[in-house]
């Protein structure tokens, strides 16, 4: 019996993955040199990211079935209670999903250089709008 325990743990970790479908991308981030000057340019164009996790009630039914059915059970035998009791509690655990939103604005300016800025939430700019990058950050002129 202890093994079987052993192997639920192991499943447990196995299936987990499958209640949640999590997408990332990739920020890269720059810094102004320190100095006291201003970089005059435009926002040359605006690249919207929308990250989102969704659930997946019907994976962690099957976990929760297959952990609850596997943990209660006597004998070597699946306990249909713990089974139905686990899909029950493991559907309701990954119902939920989240969206967050990432904005990389690249700016074109006036001496022939770019950089990009990335802003969670809308950002303050539109493309074609003027700004100046000084030491404080990106501001609209």
């Amino acid at each position: 019996m202890r093994h079987h325990r052993y192997l639920i743990v192991a499943l447990l970790f196995a299936f987990v993955p499958a209640c949640a479908t999590p997408s990332t991308t990739e920020t890269t981030w720059t810094e102004p040199t320190a100095g006291d000057w201003a970089r005059p340019g435009h926002v040359e164009s605006v690249h919207e990211i929308v990250r989102r996790t969704e659930g997946n009630p019907a994976g962690g039914a099957i976990v929760g079935a297959l952990i609850g059915g596997l943990l209660f059970g006597r004998h070597g035998r699946v306990s249909p209670f713990g089974a139905v009791g686990g899909a029950m509690v493991g559907a309701s655990a990954s119902q939920s999903s989240t969206e967050s939103r990432l904005f990389h604005l690249v700016v074109r300016f006036d001496d022939g250089g770019q950089g990009v800025f990335t802003y969670q939430g809308y950002p303050p700019f539109a493309p074609g709008q003027p700004v100046m990058l000084t030491p404080q950050g990106l501001f609209g002129r």
